[in-house]
């Protein structure tokens, strides 16, 4: 820097964080590249956090204190290096590169009197913030800082918030026990998707803190709790134990390594040695996780009422977003996120990791079968006419194709298969009023929904699409024939009806279950003689049905169902190009970008060069 900037006190910060907010740029300006400037101000962060938690502070300056806390910590609490080019993010040439070996220019660092206050008061701050939006900021400020200085530097950061939590059965104290359990998900957070050698901490935290966790989580889940906070708290609890076991179970219960120092269990100390991070821990003893996966159960299975109905919790939303966002919805989407990354890492025995072994077995015998009833039950939700989200029937959708492939849990699904294809997994699969209005009034964003590589994570119609293609696949003697007898019926009723009698959304959801299942009905000889009917008969005249959709969808199953043997002497396939050249033109986009990606599918068809030639250089 050329010279030391300007002292600034915290009337003058305050001034202009609230200038920054002018719509008189003469006024703004000058704010902003005092803002900008302030990672070089000694003193600036604590300012920050002065303003950032002062209740009485303009809502907005106290969120634009945070913002720029947050971002100054995480920009200058170390010197960040690039590892492929051995430098500093700010840049600048290596100090012997070059023929003057011109040294780089050192990034700004926060000096250790500023970082030290910050540690200090940065956690007592988000402690008392009510404020969602400056309480999530303070909470990331927290992570970053953690991630440089915990446990090493700021070794009172977990005392402190356990110490918090345990007042929890204080009703004067939810606040600030909700903020802890929060800033205990940051710290768990920053080890997630660490190597099983790098998560000693992680281990020492899941040691010191579950025996705290697990009373409260038994007691917030009680069938008798209802309120918000209640379901504030128990969220960042499941999602702490995410971030705990998703990828690995601590040390403590493959019984491998010992612990980082010394740890509380049960009220008593414990002193374990050893650098591998975990200690004995009767919490994840195979027998002992069994009160996490009651209160998992417990979670799942509570009863989330219309506000209409006057029943608690009373209060739930009406517009969808709104449900999505509400605390009791998040926990059951958590609670159906841990169950079904359980079963997928311990489902099947065979498929675990040497050290998990045990406890696979306890898992895939004796845990996942207790799931079932709960998910059918959140399933049956929607068939029954009440609401569930999206994410919790992704989710339950994705445990029940697990469920598919294991013999206990697929034994007690196999009564239930007419419930799970046909009153489940095909109304999923059946475009939404929600849907065809995207289609028709915001088309690109239809596109782009429909073709998101992120939508097997969060769609249910992915889910419900991957459940019936492994179902036939794994248990195709219980399922297939009837199955395509099903969709097989819902064509024809299609068909012999006509106008209005007609189920537009029906048809096209059993084309979508047909044209998943390609693959395995092309491989088998006694189906994939009876495709090129189906195609003629039932896809053919969508091409040009009033119903965009079905056009659009008719496109598809050519990509689908492109390598079937025709049998006649070629008039079907030169029939589906010309319909498939019509839509390039279609009125609707969507219909335009699947009809160009069957082109590119029948473009390799033997015989078709003789219906596109003519016409490529059109």
């Amino acid at each position: 820097m050329a010279g030391q900037p300007a002292a600034m006190d915290t009337e003058q910060l305050h001034v202009a964080l609230q200038h920054s907010f002018s719509p008189d740029a003469s006024i703004r300006s000058p704010a902003e590249a005092t803002i900008k400037n302030l990672k070089h101000v000694k003193g600036a962060v604590t300012m920050l956090l002065q303003v950032a938690a002062e209740k009485q502070v303009q809502y907005e300056v106290r969120q634009a204190a945070a913002i720029q806390l947050k971002n100054i910590c995480r920009e200058c609490w170390v010197e960040r290096v690039s590892f492929t080019l051995g430098l500093g993010v700010d840049g600048g040439t290596g100090s012997g590169s070059g023929s003057g070996g011109a040294s780089r220019i050192r990034p700004t660092l926060l000096d250790e009197e500023d970082k030290a206050g910050i540690r200090t008061n940065l956690v007592e701050a988000l402690l008392s913030e009510p404020e969602k939006s400056v309480r999530d900021l303070m909470a990331e400020t927290v992570h970053s800082i953690a991630i440089h200085d915990f446990p090493d530097n700021w070794p009172n950061l977990l005392p402190t918030l356990l110490h918090q939590i345990a007042q929890s059965a204080d009703p004067a104290q939810a606040l600030r026990v909700h903020n802890a359990l929060l800033a205990l998900r940051k710290i768990c957070k920053r080890y997630e998707y660490k190597s099983r050698e790098q998560r000693g901490p992680l281990n020492d935290i899941v040691v010191q803190s579950f025996p705290l966790l697990l009373p409260l989580a038994q007691r917030l889940s009680d069938p008798n709790v209802h309120s918000l906070e209640a379901a504030m708290m128990l969220k960042q609890i499941l999602k702490i134990f995410w971030s705990s076991t998703q990828f690995y179970l601590p040390s403590a219960i493959s019984g491998a390594g010992g612990g980082g120092g010394d740890a509380t269990v049960g009220g008593e100390t414990t002193a374990e040695g050893g650098a591998g991070g975990g200690t004995v821990s009767a919490t994840f003893d195979p027998n002992a996780m069994q009160p996490w996966f009651d209160i998992l159960r417990s979670v799942l299975s509570k009863p989330l009422p219309e506000a209409s109905t006057g029943l608690e919790p009373r209060g739930q939303p009406t517009s969808v977003e709104e449900r999505n966002a509400w605390p009791w919805w998040k926990v059951k989407k958590w609670s159906a996120q841990i169950m079904s990354r359980m079963f997928s890492r311990y489902g099947i025995p065979a498929y675990a990791e040497d050290d998990s072994r045990e406890f696979a077995a306890y898992f895939s015998q004796s845990v996942a079968p207790q799931f079932l009833g709960p998910i059918c039950e959140t399933l049956n939700l929607r068939p029954s006419g009440q609401f569930c989200t999206d994410r919790v029937v992704h989710l339950c959708l994705t445990f029940v194709d697990l469920a598919v492939e294991l013999a206990p849990t697929y034994k007690l699904l196999k009564p239930h298969l007419d419930f799970i294809l046909y009153k489940v997994c095909f109304p999923t699969l059946c475009l939404t009023a929600d849907d065809i209005e995207l289609f028709e009034g915001d088309p690109h964003e239809f596109v782009h929904r429909q073709n998101s590589p992120l939508a097997d994570f969060y769609d249910p119609r992915m889910s419900a699409v991957t459940l019936i293609t492994d179902l036939v696949k794994h248990r195709g003697r219980d399922v297939t024939q009837p199955l395509l007898g099903f969709l097989t019926e819902v064509l024809h009723r299609y068909n012999s009806s006509e106008g209005d009698a007609r189920n537009h959304v029906e048809k096209d959801g059993a084309l979508l279950a047909l044209g998943s299942l390609a693959d395995y009905l092309l491989s088998k000889k006694k189906f994939a003689g009876e495709l090129e009917g189906m195609m003629v008969t039932s896809v053919y005249p969508d091409f040009n049905s009033p119903v965009g959709f079905l056009r659009c969808r008719a496109c598809w199953m050519v990509q689908r169902f492109s390598t079937i043997k025709w049998s006649d002497d070629g008039t079907n396939l030169r029939s589906l190009i010309q319909l498939v050249l019509q839509r390039l033109s279609d009125p609707a986009l969507p219909v335009q970008i699947e009809a160009s990606k069957a082109l590119r599918f029948l473009i390799e068809v033997d015989g078709a060069e003789t219906t596109l030639l003519p016409v490529l250089p059109q």
